[in-house]
């Protein structure tokens, strides 16, 4: 490279000036501008490559060009291609081809979306178990029918308790009595935990047999869950082929699709056993139907429906002919199981909705109903019917959100109907004297009201966080004027306010007449909580090592005291009982 000359040194220095010069006057931008502006460094050479994460991309496969498909014109590619020397007759043949062809499509795309359209409606027709149980595991279906067949083997009628029992003059006898139950329940631990149900728990019910743990779980998405809770635990094959016991979950569970479609239109609000035997199951649905499993036959049957009426709940008399429905318009439905269900009576009984009944297991002709009027009333049913004879011509008629249109057979039933208006008419007249035998307020919605097994002891459950207890005297039932007092003798407050994503608290009875009377309830704190008909607090179940859910749904088993179980918001549902039985 030849020597720079004088004149280029002289310049080069005279640039290093300006630039300096410009650099302490902070006029980068300048020199940027008059391209003195100095290279930056080139960043240093490395050989680390950037951190990937590893993507597992299949592997391509080599595939032989292919020639590319010539354009040809769209008349030619349409189906049914036209032939420019086709005679009329020829013609005349493509275009009834053609008209068939379309007809063809249009049936197929019709009976589609009728298809959709059925899948979508609740199911009328008889179900056997297969189709009940269908999406499960085949080879669990003779497990659960063995288990069926087992508490068939025995009748197990509903216990009925005496009106007098347990009614001690000396209150130290009932301190002693609850002293004796708490010694039984206060150390009742978690022997058994399992996903019964694929969604919210919404009901329960204990099945009777002494000799097994057997819970009814309804859902929100009409699944009834059936749970074994104590049965052996399933044997299932490792890696190696060798046998080993699977204890991620307590006893063996089956789910059946009660109600469908399987949404939160078909949430199975009740269940229920047939009081004479046992050997059915009732159950509810928001879709306005009520099925019957039989254990016998494996079948479940419909045996009431109705269009656009939640169905909240039901109760059954002793002799378990007849069926009592309370609704979310307000009235309650009466059902005779000996009788076509087109026969039933639907009565307004409420402005709101009736979320819960309760008949009388002594005295059945008396009923309970909540509502979120704020108000729980007690009935005397029999007054009912003077109330049906004092309609001159009782029409078939819809419930009152069902306006209009002919009832398509076989598929719903439209319950005669007796007003709210009538029923209110009938109550202030002379005749009606005695129909509504007390109403007792609440500061806020009431979500639930049962009686207890001996018939004269009251449980209320209200969003205004308060349970309230009553005990109805023997004497009231006998006059046929209205209840005394509508106090109750112990407020116990308790948090209700279970929101929108937890089953509503209900406070439940234990069903066994033998045994001081006692009711469960679940605790937002996450536990289950036992008190005794005087309000006591019996014990608190709890362990926050296995339990980190609101325990909203419980039950109690009929026969035997150390038994209670809970459901939650996931469908995973516990077993309360002593520890040896773990």
């Amino acid at each position: 490279m030849p020597p720079k000359s004088q004149y280029e040194l002289d310049r080069e220095a005279n640039i290093a000036r300006n630039r300096a010069l410009l650099e302490q006057l902070e006029l980068k931008q300048a020199v940027a501008s008059l391209g003195m502006a100095a290279k930056p460094a080139p960043p240093p050479k490395t050989t680390a490559k950037p951190i990937q994460p590893k993507v597992k991309r299949p592997k391509k496969e080599k595939v032989e060009a292919a020639e590319a498909p010539r354009r040809q014109s769209s008349r030619l590619t349409r189906k049914g291609v036209v032939n420019p020397d086709e005679t009329p007759a020829q013609k005349r043949k493509r275009e009834a081809e053609e008209e068939e062809r379309r007809a063809k499509e249009a049936e197929e795309r019709l009976e589609a979306e009728e298809r959709e359209r059925q899948a979508k409606r609740p199911r009328h027709e008889e179900l056997d178990l297969q189709t009940l149980a269908a999406g499960e595991d085949a080879d669990d279906l003779p497990h659960f029918k063995a288990c069926l067949k087992v508490v068939t083997e025995r009748v197990h009628p509903r216990g009925i308790g005496d009106i007098d029992a347990y009614d001690f003059e000396d209150e130290s006898k009932d301190q002693d009595a609850v002293a004796e139950l708490r010694e039984k329940l206060q150390n009742l631990k978690v022997v058994a935990r399992a996903k019964v149900t694929q969604d919210r728990v919404y009901s329960a019910a204990y099945h009777p047999e002494p000799t097994k743990d057997l819970i009814f779980f309804g859902d929100k998405h009409g699944q009834l869950g059936i749970w074994d809770a104590r049965a052996p635990s399933e044997e299932v094959a490792d890696e190696d082929g060798d046998v080993v016991v699977d204890d991620k979950e307590g006893g063996r569970y089956w789910r059946l699709q009660a109600h469908w479609p399987a949404t939160s239109k078909s949430s199975i609000s009740c269940v229920k056993f047939d009081p004479v035997d046992s050997h059915s199951v009732y159950t509810t649905s928001y879709d306005g139907t009520i099925r019957t499993l039989s254990f016998t036959s494996g079948i479940s049957r419909e045996i009431f429906s109705v269009e656009e009426t939640l169905i909240s709940s039901i109760d059954l008399t002793p002799t378990g002919h007849e069926m009592w429905i309370s609704d979310a318009l307000g009235g309650v439905t009466h059902l005779d199981l000996r009788e076509d269900k087109s026969k039933a009576r639907w009565y307004g009984l409420s402005d709101q909705k009736i979320g819960c009944l309760s008949i009388n297991p002594v005295q059945p002709h008396f009923m309970l109903t909540a509502s979120n009027s704020r108000s729980l009333k007690i009935w005397d049913i029999r007054k009912f019917q003077n109330l049906a004879q004092e309609l001159t011509d009782p029409e078939p008629l819809t419930p009152p959100s069902s306006p209009g249109g002919p009832e398509k057979a076989g598929t719903s039933t439209s319950p005669a109907e007796v007003s709210s208006e009538t029923v209110n008419a009938y109550i202030a007249s002379t005749k009606g004297k005695g129909c509504m035998r007390s109403e007792w307020r609440h500061d806020k919605s009431v979500s639930s009201a049962y009686w207890d097994p001996r018939g004269r002891g009251i449980v209320s459950t209200s969003y205004d966080d308060t349970l309230r207890l009553w005990d109805v005297k023997p004497s009231w039932f006998k006059s046929s004027s209205s209840f005394p007092t509508s106090r109750p003798f112990s407020r116990i407050r308790h948090n209700c306010q279970t929101g929108k994503w937890l089953t509503i608290l209900r406070a439940q009875w234990s069903p066994n007449p033998d045994v001081y009377p006692h009711f469960t309830i679940g605790n937002m704190d996450h536990s289950l909580d036992i008190f005794s008909c005087k309000g006591d607090l019996i014990t608190r179940l709890s362990d926050k090592t296995k339990i980190t859910a609101v325990q909203a749904v419980t039950c109690s088993h009929p026969r035997i005291v150390e038994r209670a179980v809970s459901g939650n918001a996931s469908g995973r549902c516990v077993l309360w009982a002593p520890a040896d039985l773990e």
